[in-house]
């Protein structure tokens, strides 16, 4: 049975808008660049020694019809002038022989910056609980990136997000990703 363990991975982000929903979803995969693949959703963890390429680079290497794994947010509204957002969080670890994180956001009146730091901080938190880097429950979030920081075990975290205000009368879907590009 074969392992198989991503090496590379590549962050995108795309925006939607379509009278049909699925359509709407379909125009932000085109955004993102990533529509002519078959998407399977994983869960949370940044491969050891994995590498964080250019999206160009990534989707560059891959062939129409493709099954990729990567881990998505999306959201999706018909009402008008609500703001969406998604975003994907990323904590990798100072030790790249560890396993990192990747979180996954989406919202709703939140902000390109609000989302995108919610996601990142997110996954900054999931890997320092296996960093056995402790918070008291008071800890706010300026505070334990303070203390990340100080740490040393955590050295980059990054996001990616989208985020549009709905239009009356279409759909409109926001999607970001974390995707394994080999």
């Amino acid at each position: 049975m074969a392992i198989f363990v991503p090496k590379e991975i590549f962050l995108t982000k795309g925006l939607g808008r379509h009278k049909e929903k699925l359509a709407s979803f379909e125009e932000a995969l085109r955004d993102a660049q990533i529509a002519q693949f078959n998407l399977v959703h994983v869960s949370s963890i940044f491969p050891p020694h994995c590498k964080v390429i250019a999206r160009s680079k990534g989707v560059s290497r891959l062939k129409c019809g493709q099954i990729l794994h990567c881990v998505m947010s999306r959201n999706t509204v018909n009402e008008n002038h609500r703001l969406i957002a998604s975003s994907v969080g990323l904590a990798i670890p100072k030790d790249r022989s560890q396993y990192g994180y990747i979180s996954e956001h989406h919202s709703f009146g939140e902000t390109d910056e609000q989302s995108g730091d919610y996601a990142e901080d997110l996954a900054a938190l999931m890997l320092s609980t296996i960093q056995g880097i402790e918070f008291g429950s008071e800890t706010t979030w300026d505070q334990k990136a303070e203390i990340w920081k100080l740490s040393g075990k955590i050295v980059k975290t990054t996001d990616i997000t989208q985020s549009a205000i709905g239009i009356s009368g279409l759909w409109t879907t926001v999607v970001s990703a974390a995707v394994f590009a080999s």
